[in-house]
């Protein structure tokens, strides 16, 4: 049981930091960079792609050994519209804001390259508990992707950030963060997207170097007190045979 939970747990970090599939796979770019101008509509995607992962997850988790070989991707790819369709018609029957804001990327998430590449990379390999942690902790990472990249755009561009404009809050919160007409308009624009998502890549793989060459110096600190302490050991080796001969 405590070997099942550590693996539950390893796979949903993988999905969620690790593999994080936008910061290290740069998957799913087309609904990362079109649905990031606010966080509240990247949050509502990050909902529908957590949503449709985990059921087609776990169904395809069920029926991977009745699902032939040669025709694997065409039925993947039905269950996954299939689920796309049922998250749609819900979003547009509760939050039609949301629904009309998105458009026509709720259906693109059919191609999502993420949902299809865990399906073959993972539902179809291992039992349904380990594939809806496998959806959960990848739809999350997603979701967390999206959002930092929209919390910057969305102050960088608007200078405010504004929750309750599609999800049916009892009231709509703004925060002004600095005045509207020192924003950088460009940032809600397509190629603010590209800009915010280079250079969160650029600061990632900075720390990540930073990490390394941490770890190279403190790798090369301990292999110089182990030759120090060998030395030393040898010395005295040394010093006590001349001892003995003299």
């Amino acid at each position: 049981m405590e070997k099942q939970k550590g693996s539950y747990k390893k796979t949903f970090l993988a999905g969620l930091i690790s593999e994080n599939p936008v910061f290290v796979s740069l998957l799913g770019m087309c609904p990362t960079l079109a649905t990031t101008k606010s966080i509240e509509a990247a949050l509502g995607m990050g909902i529908l792609v957590i949503l449709t992962l985990m059921g087609s997850n776990v169904l395809i988790s069920l029926l991977r050994k009745v699902i032939p070989q040669e025709v694997k991707i065409p039925c993947y790819i039905i269950i996954i519209a299939t689920f796309v369709t049922i998250v749609k018609m819900l979003c547009q029957a509760f939050v039609p804001a949301l629904y009309d804001s998105l458009g026509v990327f709720i259906s693109l998430i059919v191609v999502n390259c993420i949902i299809l590449g865990r399906a073959e990379a993972f539902a179809s390999k291992n039992g349904p508990g380990a594939s809806f942690i496998d959806a959960l902790g990848t739809g999350l990472g997603f979701t967390m992707a999206i959002c930092i990249i929209a919390f910057f755009r969305e102050i960088l561009g608007t200078g405010t950030i504004s929750i309750g404009e599609y999800f049916p809050l009892p009231r709509a919160i703004h925060l002004n963060i600095y005045p509207e007409k020192y924003a950088i308009n460009l940032f809600v624009q397509s190629a603010g997207g590209f800009l915010t998502l280079g250079c969160v890549l650029a600061f990632m793989a900075w720390r990540k170097n930073v990490k390394e060459e941490k770890k190279a110096l403190e790798q090369k600190r301990k292999m110089e007190e182990l030759k120090a302490k060998k030395a030393q050991e040898l010395a005295a080796k040394n010093a006590q045979v001349t001892k003995e001969v003299a």
